[in-house]
């Protein structure tokens, strides 16, 4: 917390008790409104990284109908991407997540 990685949490003394009592296994989500990873889940991937290299278990998932609605554009209604296309974005991003 002192990093500002977060600002608030349920439980933070539940959370700090848990990660002081050993490894736990968390989820982090991404969402596929792109055919890559990209600056916006830089965060996310970073945090990943920490808490793994701290003895934790991460699963990662990657969402399928979050991807379909699109990101918000402030000059225009979102558009409606294509299963064919969530599907090709999800495996693009399961790709570049596996390494870590």
């Amino acid at each position: 917390k002192w990093r500002g990685l977060f600002a608030q949490s349920t439980d933070e003394d539940a959370l700090r008790k848990a990660l002081a009592d050993g490894p736990v296994t968390f989820y982090c989500g991404f969402d596929p409104t792109a055919a890559s990873l990209h600056v916006g889940h830089l965060v996310q991937v970073l945090t990943v990284r920490r808490l793994q290299q701290a003895g934790h278990r991460p699963l990662a998932l990657v969402g399928g109908a979050t991807g379909q609605i699109g990101d918000p554009r402030p000059t225009a209604e979102r558009t409606l991407n294509d299963p064919e296309t969530i599907a090709a974005w999800v495996q693009r991003l399961r790709e570049q997540i596996e390494p870590f």
